[in-house]
């Protein structure tokens, strides 16, 4: 990565896909701990699979999700 140089990727998946569930979870935890504490660290990830949904990580804040 030299003189301005630099990579881009991207992902897309089509409307209804499992990633696209997981991505809204795992940004609504975010949203909501950053929102109750700004110093919140958070690793989270969420899982889907037919009839199972998971979140798993890392999360250290005062704040709180239901």
């Amino acid at each position: 990565m030299h003189n301005g140089t630099f990579y881009f990727s991207s992902e897309s998946v089509t409307e209804g896909h499992p990633d696209k569930i997981c991505d809204q979870v795992s940004d609504a935890v975010l949203d909501t701990l950053l929102a109750q504490d700004p110093s919140s660290r958070v690793a989270c990830e969420t899982l889907t699979t037919t009839g199972l949904v998971m979140v798993v990580g890392e999360i250290t804040s005062q704040g709180q999700v239901n």
